[in-house]
C-alpha cells in the first residue's frame, strides 16, 4: 500500500475536481489556506505540523503570500508544487515532480 501525502493547498477560494485527483494519487489534503488574509504575508509564518506538501495555486495568490509559503516549506524541508487551479495543471506539476505515476495519472478514473 502505497502511504498518504499530507498536504496543505495555498490559494483560491474553491479547489473545484482537484481534491478528486489528489485523492487518487494518495495526497490528502490536511488544510485549505485561501491565502487572502494579511497575516499569511508574514516572514515567520510556520507551516501545520505534520505537513509533507505545499501546493501554490500561482493564478490565485500574491508574490509575497507565494514567497512566505515557499520559504515556510524550506525552512521545514517539505516539497512545493505549483502550477494554476485547474486539474489538468495540477496533474502536469505531479507528473513534473515524480509524485504522479504514468499508471495513475488518468483522471478519468482508469488505472
Amino acid at each position: 500500500m502505497i502511504p498518504t501525502i499530507s498536504a496543505v493547498i495555498v490559494g483560491a477560494d474553491r479547489l473545484g475536481n482537484i481534491p478528486n485527483l489528489l485523492r487518487d494519487h494518495n495526497i490528502a489534503i490536511t488544510h485549505h489556506i485561501s491565502g487572502r488574509d494579511p497575516s499569511h504575508q508574514k516572514k515567520t509564518l510556520q507551516l501545520p505540523t505534520g505537513t509533507q506538501m505545499v501546493i501554490l495555486l500561482t493564478d490565485f495568490l500574491g508574490h509575497n503570500v507565494m514567497k512566505t509559503f515557499r520559504n515556510a516549506a524550506q525552512r521545514s524541508g517539505v516539497k512545493v508544487v505549483a502550477c494554476r487551479r485547474s486539474v489538468c495543471a495540477m496533474q502536469q506539476a505531479l507528473e513534473q515532480c515524480g509524485l504522479c505515476g504514468l499508471a495513475r495519472c488518468d483522471f478519468s478514473g482508469r488505472a
